[in-house]
């Protein structure tokens, strides 16, 4: 419950078993103050704060909640511009260019969703680009945004390098994630990869606990493989060549494309330059399935597609799973158990809670 009195200070500090968590509305209300405090005009404070927590409760939690204190010093700093003016640079109709002026990323994000959608109802395709944007966390939150429209909706972007290429040594490529989606509900195909072995936000997890990595996650300064977390100097692309081929099309998308410094010039989220955005590039582009099979048609495959394959035999105990699926699965547990925190995110709503009475993060047992 909430009061218009201060609360006392929440104990969130996870003990031995236990981990913080919040709920979802209290995690709302509490992203939405510290995004105004810092300076957000309060409607797009809502739409990010929403779409960190979206994220969070699909268990993405490298790119939810556990942004928002990068989110926060990017914009003390001026790396993000809080009084940013989305505009139009070029349009030709069904292609856009979208000057971000250092915004948010997830505001620079929406706004080319809603475009895109809006000019794909006009010609059934549209492709909205964006130049000096900032990190926009997943990419699913804009795909997801076209498909509860009835579109199909392809989001991805450039990132600052992480990954070497196939048999290189040197971090060029971003882990420059793709994301397509399309339907709703239980028919909803909601594909968010990234184009590297795993994410780097699993390395520092892995460091922070002792962990090993496993095998191919991770090369060493010599380009070999490493399985220490203290050794790794670049992330691994997915499926070797392929995985390169896929980082660099994403590059050539998502920056070359745009017009934006590629990969290996960009700074990572939290290392920025005061008072200079970092200049990443998106590309977000929506289809209507109306200009081409039909929406009963479209409807009926994608419903075909998805239930085909999960009706598929499995080879072991568990079943086959679509796009989407493990997702709208967290989503239920933690709608009811509370979204998890990592211990800075934590701290950042615990003292939001402090100073406004709004219900803060708590202690549970950890679940398996």
């Amino acid at each position: 419950m909430t009061s218009g009195t201060q609360a006392p200070p929440v104990q969130h500090r996870a003990q031995p078993g236990e981990l913080p968590v919040i709920a979802e509305e209290s995690a709302r209300r509490l992203a939405r103050v510290a995004l105004a405090e810092a300076g957000v005009d309060d409607a797009e404070a809502r739409q990010v704060a929403d779409a960190l927590v979206d994220t969070s409760l699909r268990g993405i939690d490298t790119h939810g909640l556990r942004l928002l204190p990068q989110y926060l010093d990017e914009l003390a700093t001026g790396v993000a511009n809080a009084a940013a003016r989305v505009t139009i640079a070029r349009d030709r109709g069904a292609g856009l260019l979208l000057d971000a002026d250092g915004s948010l990323g997830v505001l620079a994000g929406l706004a080319a969703a809603r475009l895109a959608a809006e000019r794909a109802g006009r010609f059934g395709v549209a492709a909205v680009s964006v130049r000096d944007s900032n990190h926009f966390g997943a990419a699913s939150v804009y795909t997801r945004q076209l498909a509860r429209q009835g579109l199909v909706g392809i989001a991805l972007t450039s990132a600052a390098s992480r990954v070497a290429p196939f048999n290189g040594v040197e971090p060029l490529f971003g882990t420059n994630p793709i994301s397509v989606a399309a339907g709703g509900g239980d028919q909803e195909f909601a594909l968010d990869m990234a184009t590297s072995q795993v994410c780097f936000g699993e390395i520092k997890q892995r460091r922070a606990e002792g962990r090993r990595l496993d095998r191919g996650w991770t090369t060493d300064a010599d380009g070999l493989p490493t399985e220490e977390p203290d050794q790794a100097y670049a992330l691994s692309p997915l499926g070797g060549y392929k995985g390169q081929g896929l980082a660099m099309a994403v590059t050539l998308l998502g920056a070359v494309l745009t017009g934006s410094p590629p990969d290996w010039q960009l700074s990572q989220v939290g290392e920025g330059t005061a008072g200079r955005g970092r200049q990443v590039g998106h590309l977000v582009m929506a289809l209507d399935p109306g200009a081409f099979c039909g929406q009963e048609r479209f409807g009926a495959g994608l419903a075909d597609l998805l239930g085909t394959v999960r009706s598929a035999t499995p080879a072991g105990d568990q079943a086959v799973l679509a796009p989407g699926d493990p997702q709208r699965a967290h989503e239920r547990e933690r709608r009811a158990h509370g979204v998890p925190l990592d211990a800075r995110t934590a701290d950042v709503l615990a003292e939001l809670a402090r100073r406004t009475g709004i219900d803060g993060p708590t202690a549970r047992e950890a679940r398996t």
